[in-house]
């Protein structure tokens, strides 16, 4: 049983980037694949974004692509030293799951839950990832984890990353 969550926590933080688009829109992206970072499409609407990582560094992200369908951004980043996110697949029903995020503009903010419905909700058939997790304006983007913090979805209603992968291939962005 998992009783500290701090490890958890820092793991998600150092793959979790802030993401601003001309100051209008606040939101988190997760840092993959290596050199990317990976979002929801209502966070950045413009075609360059603002990146914080949690060392602090600001990058500037071009947005490479976006399926606004899918609510789903991806924006090319340069630097060096930029860790990138182990992603897995989705969770069952009653599996812990953590997220990071900067919601209301808290860097970093952690919230934890439990994955409550796995499957299709939309019409197009689109699979999903229903979790308790709390979240506010600043965590759209973020990553929703597993408890071995493999990086299963993104948050909104959780995007499963199978659907993120396919989408960043389409991209022609190679991902491990």
């Amino acid at each position: 049983m998992v009783t500290d969550l701090s490890h958890l926590a820092e793991r998600l933080r150092r793959i979790t980037a802030e993401v601003a688009d001309s100051g209008a829109s606040l939101g988190s992206g997760v840092l993959w694949p290596p050199g990317c970072v990976v979002t929801n499409a209502h966070v950045v609407r413009g075609s360059r974004a603002a990146v914080q990582l949690v060392d602090g560094r600001r990058l500037e992200g071009q947005v490479i692509a976006r399926d606004t369908d899918a609510d789903l951004a991806l924006l090319r980043v340069l630097g060096t030293g930029i860790p990138a996110a182990s992603i897995g697949d989705s969770a069952p029903v009653g599996s812990l799951v953590a997220a990071v995020g900067h919601p209301l503009g808290v860097r970093g903010a952690l919230s934890v839950g439990v994955v409550h419905a796995v499957g299709p909700i939309r019409p197009d058939g689109r699979s999903w990832i229903q979790a308790d997790v709390r979240l506010a304006r600043g965590n759209s983007g973020g990553p929703l984890a597993d408890a071995s913090g493999q990086v299963i979805g993104l948050l909104a209603l959780a995007i499963p990353m199978r659907e993120v992968a396919r989408f960043v291939r389409t991209t022609g962005v190679a991902t491990p």
